[in-house]
Order: structure tokens, then C-alpha cells, then sequence
């Protein structure tokens, strides 16, 4: 693989930074870096700024608002778009639903869905975790039974991020309880959370904050034509669903800002005589996460590049694991620069520990989240074993 750039993508990477530090709110892009919370409407707002310069979703078909670019285009939009801070689109709606309907979906469901959902005017969450169903996802229990012209559907779905911001919900039902594998039957179908007999209901977290949900389906009826694809095909669609995510998940982007903070406030950080960041030990951690990120870079073309015609590549699960490993070990720098400041949680101006500091231990524990969502590091791991190395 050729590692220098292009002069086309050195023009095209000039094009893409210049838009998102100048075209997205400075605002909403310095909340981002800040680690402060978003409202709907910042993530509405940048995605609809995106959408009408034809840079939400290039990665989909051209027809419904994708770009014919090269592999190594869009890992450069991605890159920059995390190192600018700028929110990126919506990840249920632009590399989970969207990918899915653009595939798999009837010219109809295109048609209805794709614009809105590429422009945020229908906001998606994603129902696949149950209470007793999260890595083991075949195991899923909440049931769809054909009645006519309609699916009547029964179940709970938990750790729905966002729902409680979201207009709709992408499911996976399962249809047929006695296909002899449990993957067989199980399809993906689209629900209006406005339907009667759907509940959403918030989980608090450990620090107070509102991010995931719980969401109830009971005798809840919709059109069968919310089914996507052939009933009982879900498993398939899921795991392609599952391959753009962690393809998307790896954030390589995010974690090259993050470090660039990291050596900024270690920079700042005076241990005895000398800054943080020129002690060799510390020196050494940032350099070895630096290395990774640039291996991990390479990797990532190499998957995105092969992943087509609704194939993504297993070493999306390569992906999965080392970003997530990746961006840990970039909040725990952030933590140990802070030290003791880390300590204080949202205690504002009254004490001397600075803003990024207080926020570094609540984002540090926040990102343990990271190797669990879109498959477990150890389902990764498996996947890695059974499908990459043949063991």
C-alpha cells in the first residue's frame, strides 16, 4: 500500500479540513472537544449543514446522496471531520439503517426513507440488545407475528442509546421460533415510536447522565411493509448492518485529536523540573499509541476497500477491537495528565481543578462502554478466531 498521499488527496484532505473548521458552528465544535453534552438540535443542525453540501452519507449509493469516492476519500472525510471535532453524522441513521435500507430495502422504503434519513429528519435507534440477549444477539426473544397486513409485535429491547431523542426504531424481531437455527428466524423490521403500545423508558447512568434507554413493545402493530428484505433474512442483514458499524466505531479520527490534547496538557503539566510530556516514560506511552493509530489507519483502508456488495469484510471485527482498545488507552493518558484534578466531578469555578480535567475521569470510565457496544471485545475476538484465522 502507498502510504504518502496523493497530490489529488493532499488537495482533497486541504478541502475537506477547510470546510469542517469553517462551514460547522465553532460552538458546537468546541463542545465536542470540550467533552460537554449535546441537545438534539446540535447534532440536527451539523448534519443538516453537511447533508445540503452532499457530505452526510457518501458513503452510500450516488442515487441517494452518496459520493463515487475512492476508499481512501472517504477514510480522509471521516479523518478530518473527528479531528475538527465536528459531530458526525448520526450513526444509526448514516452506518446502521441507512446502509441497510439502501441495500436491502423495496424501491418503496427507499424512497420514503433514505432522504430523511440521511438529512436527520427522522431520527433512528437502534433495537437490537435485550435484557437477556446483548453479545449472544441470536438468542433475541421479542416476537413479530404476521396478522394480515401487519406484524403484531411483543418484546423489550435495553441499552437503546438515544431513544428518547428518536422518531424511529430499527428492530430485530424474531418471526420464526422454530427455524432450526436461531439466526434463521429473525428479521429486521422499522417502527414508528409514536405506535401505540411502544414505551420508552430512560436508564440512568452511574453518573447521572441520560444516554441509553429501554424500550417496551406491547401488541404494538405495524405495516408489513416495514419489513425490510425477506422475512427471516435479518442474521444477514444484522451482520452487515454490524460490519459497517464497526468499521465506523474504529473513530481513528477522534483518537489522533484526543492525543493531540493528551500532548497539549502534558505539555502544560509541570512534574518537578521538566513538563509531563518530556519525561520518557509518558513520552513512550504517547508514541506507542501514536504507532498503533497509524497501524490500525492502514488497516482500516485496507477493510473499507473490501467491503462491498452487502460483504463487509470479517477484519471489521479487527477494527472493533483495537479502536476500542485504542480509544481507552487515549482517555486514560488524559486521566493521568489531569492526576488528582481528575478527582472532582462538574464542580465548575469553585475549585482550582481545571474544566478538561474534571471531565477526563467521567469520559475515561464513559469509554469502558466502547468494548461492549457493536459486539464485545471477546464475540471480536471469536469472530477474529472462526472467520479470519480458521481455528
Amino acid at each position: 500500500m502507498e502510504l504518502a498521499p496523493s497530490d489529488s488527496e493532499r488537495a482533497f484532505r486541504d478541502e475537506m479540513r477547510a470546510f469542517f473548521t469553517t462551514e460547522i458552528p465553532a460552538d458546537i465544535r468546541e463542545r465536542n472537544a470540550a467533552g460537554a453534552a449535546f441537545t438534539r438540535d446540535d447534532f440536527v443542525t451539523t448534519q443538516q449543514i453537511l447533508n445540503a453540501h452532499g457530505l452526510a452519507v457518501p458513503h452510500w449509493p450516488v442515487e441517494w446522496g452518496g459520493k463515487d469516492w475512492t476508499a481512501v476519500e472517504l477514510g480522509i472525510w471521516q479523518d478530518e471531520m473527528q479531528r475538527a471535532w465536528v459531530p458526525e453524522p448520526l450513526p444509526f441513521n448514516a452506518n446502521m439503517v441507512g446502509p441497510v435500507i439502501a441495500a436491502f430495502g423495496s424501491r418503496p422504503q427507499k424512497e420514503r426513507f433514505l432522504p430523511p434519513t440521511a438529512n436527520l429528519d427522522i431520527w433512528w435507534c437502534q433495537g437490537f440488545s435485550e435484557p437477556d440477549a446483548g453479545s449472544d444477539l441470536a438468542s433475541l426473544k421479542t416476537r413479530a407475528v404476521r396478522d394480515g397486513d401487519e406484524y403484531v409485535i411483543n418484546g423489550q429491547k435495553t441499552w437503546t442509546t438515544l431513544a428518547h431523542y428518536a422518531d424511529w426504531i430499527f428492530c430485530l424481531v424474531r418471526t420464526n421460533p422454530d427455524a432450526p437455527k436461531r439466526q434463521a428466524g429473525i428479521s429486521f423490521v422499522l417502527v414508528d415510536l409514536k405506535t401505540p403500545g411502544v414505551t420508552v423508558r430512560p436508564i440512568k447512568l452511574i453518573d447521572g447522565g441520560h444516554e441509553v434507554n429501554e424500550v417496551f413493545f406491547e401488541d404494538v402493530r405495524i405495516p408489513a411493509d416495514n419489513l425490510v428484505g425477506d422475512e427471516n433474512a435479518g442474521w444477514s442483514y444484522a451482520k452487515f448492518l454490524l460490519g459497517n458499524e464497526r468499521t465506523g466505531v474504529t473513530r481513528l479520527g477522534t483518537s489522533k485529536a484526543r492525543l493531540d490534547q493528551v500532548r497539549a496538557r502534558a505539555a502544560a503539566t509541570v512534574v518537578g523540573r521538566r513538563s509531563l510530556i518530556d519525561d520518557p516514560l509518558f513520552a513512550s506511552r504517547v508514541a506507542e499509541i501514536e504507532n498503533e493509530l497509524l497501524a490500525l489507519e492502514l488497516t482500516q483502508n485496507r477493510v473499507v476497500a473490501a467491503s462491498a456488495d452487502g460483504k463487509p469484510d470479517p477484519a471489521s471485527s479487527l477494527l472493533k477491537l483495537r479502536g476500542s482498545e485504542l480509544q481507552q488507552a487515549v482517555t486514560e493518558l488524559m486521566m493521568d495528565v489531569a492526576g488528582p484534578d481528575s478527582l472532582p466531578v462538574d464542580a465548575g469555578e469553585a475549585i482550582a481543578s481545571p474544566d478538561w480535567a474534571q471531565r477526563s475521569a467521567t469520559q475515561y470510565l464513559n469509554y469502558r462502554k466502547v468494548s461492549i457496544y457493536s459486539g464485545s471485545s471477546e464475540v471480536q475476538r471469536n469472530i477474529i478466531a472462526s472467520s479470519i484465522l480458521g481455528l
